[in-house]
């Protein structure tokens, strides 16, 4: 009984899980990229699961803005989620390989969106740090 208990809970996680990453992805959809972050990701106008590393590499570059603290890390666990996906369920049910491989882009391009904010914030406190 305990198992059972523990699996649906972990189910139930698990579902809300991706439902906060997917939101977060959905609001950063919404959001274009500067013309700064495409040429230094070299992300073209469709973005690729491929480049989501170097993407974070690029990200932990810059400063960290308080306000998204713990979003890129439950995105980078949602990509890590369905890369694992795309190399074990996807291969037994193909429809899932074009799901998955869409949402790995999306994880990408929130990613981008987010180094395009991290930018931004840079450029602020330099700017803010100059008048002082």
């Amino acid at each position: 009984m305990a198992t059972l208990i523990f699996l649906l809970s972990a189910a139930a996680l698990l579902q809300f899980f991706i439902s906060y990453c997917r939101s977060l992805i959905a609001a950063s959809i919404k959001q274009p990229l500067s013309a700064e972050v495409r040429d230094v990701t070299g992300i073209p106008s469709t973005t690729s699961g491929e480049d989501f590393a170097r993407v974070i590499q690029l990200l932990d570059l810059c400063p960290e803005s308080p306000r998204e603290r713990g979003h890129i890390r439950a995105i980078n666990a949602y990509f890590r989620l369905l890369t694992f996906l795309r190399s074990t369920v996807a291969r037994i049910i193909p429809a899932l390989v074009a799901w998955t491989e869409m949402e790995r882009g999306q994880c990408t391009y929130f990613a981008a969106v987010a180094l395009d904010r991290r930018i931004a914030f840079s450029r602020d406190m330099l700017a803010q740090q100059i008048e002082v």
